[in-house]
This record gives C-alpha cells, structure tokens and sequence, in this order.
C-alpha cells in the first residue's frame, strides 16, 4: 500500500517568521525545516508520500507551498490558506488553482485555535468562505481547541457539501487529563458524514518527556469507535511532533496503537482516507 503521512509542516526563517514559536518551550522548532530534512526520516519509516499543511495565515505560504509540491514527489497535496472572511474568496482559491503547482492544492485551513471567537467557524462572512471552499471541490482542515469542536460540529451540519477535516483529533486533554466534554463533543462532530479526523499530533498534547503510547490510547481508541479506519488518516504532525517524539517514532507508536486493526483497515488510515479525502 501506498502509506502517506497526511498532516507535515516546513518552514524557513529566513522568509518569514513563525510568530507562534515563542518561550522556551519551542527553543527546538526555531530553526528551518526543510523537505530534504524530512525526506529520509520518511523514507526510514516506510511514508511514500505527504499533504503539507499551512502554518501561519498568509497567502505568501500557500503560494510557496504549491511550487514545493510541483517540484517535489513527497508532497502529494497542500493544505493551504486564503482569507475566509473575503468577499473574493471563491476568485481567491480560482486563481490559487490555476497558478502552476495549483493542481496540488487539496484543503484550506485557518486557524481557528487562534480566534477568541468560540463560534468563529459559524459567522456569516467565514460561513460564506466554506461555501467557496466546497464549490472549489477542496476540504476544510479544522485546528482547533477542545472547547470549538461544539461550534466545528454546527458548522459541518450547516455545510454537508464540504469535508470537514478534524486536525489532530481536537486536541484532546491528554495533559493534564481532566474531566471535559471532549469525547461527546468528538462524537457528535463523528455523527456527521461529512467529517473526517486526523491521527495527528498527540504526543504534543501528552507531556512530552514522559508520555508512553499507553497515554493515547483511550483517544485513539474513542476516535477509532466515532469515526471508523475509513474516516480516518494518519499524520506525523513533524517537526512539531520532534518536541515530543522522533519522526519514526511517531509512525510506530501509531501503528502499536493500531494494532488490532486487520491490513484493509490499516491501508485505509494510512493511505486510503487520505487518498479520498484529498484527491490525491
């Protein structure tokens, strides 16, 4: 099966910042991260492909990003960003495809985990932006904090036409584990048919110099029972995912925590969801 890694990052400093990579913390991730950086780790942990993921809200990123994936085989698809709240949005995401490398772009992400707004996702202007994105026949990847995904499950019901897409399972509370509504907020958004969820950057919300697979596994376990292998897909989250965990790592506490799935259901997060989910 062809195994794609559906959620990776790169960036370079010397272009632009990445304003979100502050306190000491993050010391790790400011410096560049590169495709050649990742390319062998992939290769190592057997990931034939990747979607590369926008990570700051300017156009300048998305443009960057679709000429590093006409020019570079590992990246199969770009999740981007566009302003949502755009009048133009739909001539916005039109010319986004049309320019060269435009046939790799797959979904458009904001992030909302950034907006003090709970219910973002169900203004007017951002609700007229999704509309846009599904008539351009892209997904919509959702990051988010826990406490959103009641308004991203309002949002995917007022949209059935589009794909939501669910980043990092909502970021569940694995650190500190704490009473909350995650698992039914999660559940409801997975009643929709139009919502697919990413196995992705959890070991960031465990703590990241003690956590064992055994801290994901209730998550992964509730996500597997809401969504189903077919609804769901595997992303490493790097180089995020190196403030906790190695690339490889991350590929095999996956596939540990997938372990009782037979190969079909397998080849479907590792490849098949995404496949479908993205049109690669």
């Amino acid at each position: 099966m062809t195994v794609i890694d559906a959620h990776q990052h790169v960036w370079d400093l010397s272009v632009r910042d990445q304003d979100w990579i502050a306190g000491p913390e993050l010391t790790p991730l400011r410096r560049d991260f590169t495709l050649d950086d990742l390319r062998p780790q992939a290769a190592a942990a057997g990931v034939d492909a990747t979607v590369l993921v926008q990570t700051i809200c300017v156009p300048e990123e998305t443009l960057e990003f679709l000429t590093l994936a006409a020019a570079d085989p590992l990246v199969a698809g770009v999740v981007g960003w566009t302003d949502l709240t755009s009048p133009a949005v739909a001539d916005a995401l039109a010319a986004l495809r049309a320019r060269p490398g435009g046939e790799h772009l797959v979904g458009i992400r904001h992030q909302v985990q950034g907006e003090e707004d709970p219910d973002w996702l169900l203004r007017p202007d951002v609700d007229r932006g999704l509309a846009a994105i599904a008539s351009a026949g892209l997904a919509y990847d959702l990051v988010l904090r826990p406490e959103q995904l009641r308004s991203a499950v309002a949002a995917a019901r007022a949209r059935p036409e589009l794909t939501f897409v669910l980043d990092h399972l909502g970021k569940p509370p694995i650190r500190p584990r704490r009473p909350d509504t995650w698992s039914a907020d999660l559940r409801d958004l997975a009643r929709l048919p139009n919502t697919v969820a990413k196995l992705s950057g959890l070991v960031t919300e465990a703590d990241w110099r003690a956590w064992r697979p055994a801290d994901l596994r209730l998550y992964v376990s509730v996500a597997l029972d809401a969504f189903g292998p077919g609804r769901l897909m595997f992303g490493s989250d790097w180089p995020v995912c190196t403030l906790a965990a190695d690339y490889g790592q991350v590929v095999a506490t996956t596939r540990e925590l997938l372990v009782n799935l037979s190969e079909f259901e397998l080849s479907e997060v590792f490849g098949g969801t995404a496949s479908r989910v993205y049109r690669l």
